[in-house]
């Protein structure tokens, strides 16, 4: 199974609470899509650049893309 993790980046001086507050509609997004979740959380690259992202299964990346519109994604490595 290849993972991919989808990334919707913040920037400015609110963008810390903007992620979090992201987040919970990333969540909200994938149980109502009944779509599989594998991680998500927020990161803080400097004090006014913080992301949300989502770790998911590439089968499920289409429907995230056209619905969700992350900035950018990456391949997630295997374990």
């Amino acid at each position: 199974m290849e993972k991919i993790k989808l990334i919707w980046d913040f920037r400015g001086p609110t963008s810390s609470q903007t992620a979090a507050h992201f987040k919970i509609h990333l969540i909200e997004f994938f149980a109502t899509e009944q779509m599989l979740l594998l991680e998500s959380g927020v990161e803080s690259v400097n004090e006014v650049h913080h992301y949300t992202f989502a770790v998911i299964d590439k089968q499920y990346l289409e429907a995230i893309k056209s619905a969700m519109k992350p900035t950018r994604g990456q391949l997630v490595k295997a374990e």
